[in-house]
């Protein structure tokens, strides 16, 4: 009889804005054995320190409208004028593998992927409160007080979070190494 690879584990992690996820995942990301990011594309510009094919892939509109036709996208969003997406692949050619993946999206993308993967565990960040989530979005965007932009952020995230109770597992991030730990063991128990 062949050997046949076990197929690894998806993971997905979402997080209003603010609520400190991109910092969570980098910190534990290399901290556990044959865990890989599923590296997004975006039509956005990089941000400074961003790296292209590890933060994710950075593209064209046509590119996406591609992957778009071709059907490569497993889940996709327009956020604040740039899109957003999960090539299939990313996923595909990991798990196949034996690999476990960890899917960075919002709402909308957990629900499609969910679909696709029923069996992915899914993990939602919560921010401690809406004033803590407010002060980090005012610091992130270098301000002192909320214009229009920060306001339609703040909507979203508090909409956002109207759908924590749909994941397996909700941490909060009152407390950055308590917040690393707790997601770092609900990935080992599912690993291990």
């Amino acid at each position: 009889m062949e050997n046949q690879v076990k197929r690894g584990k998806i993971f997905i992690v979402s997080a209003p804005s603010g609520a400190g996820k991109t910092t969570i995942l980098k910190r534990i990301i290399n901290e556990i054995p044959n865990l890989y990011f599923a590296v997004s594309v975006t039509t956005r510009k990089p941000r400074p320190g961003e790296v292209d094919g590890v933060d994710y892939h950075f593209v064209s509109v046509e590119d996406v409208l591609e992957m778009f036709r071709k059907k490569e996208l497993l889940e996709w969003a327009m956020v604040h004028g740039n899109f957003y997406g999960t090539p299939v692949r990313e996923i595909e050619d990991k798990i196949n593998n034996g690999k476990n993946v960890i899917v960075d999206v919002d709402v909308k993308g957990f629900m499609r992927i969910k679909k696709f993967y029923p069996e992915a565990i899914s993990i939602f960040i919560l921010p401690p409160s809406e004033e803590e989530l407010k002060r980090r979005l005012l610091k992130r965007a270098g301000k002192e007080e909320f214009d229009e932009d920060l306001k339609e952020r703040f909507r979203k995230a508090t909409y956002e979070m109207t759908f924590k109770d749909l994941y397996d597992y909700v941490v909060v991030n009152d407390d950055l190494e308590k917040a690393c730990k707790e997601v770092k063991e609900i990935i080992l128990k599912h690993i291990s």
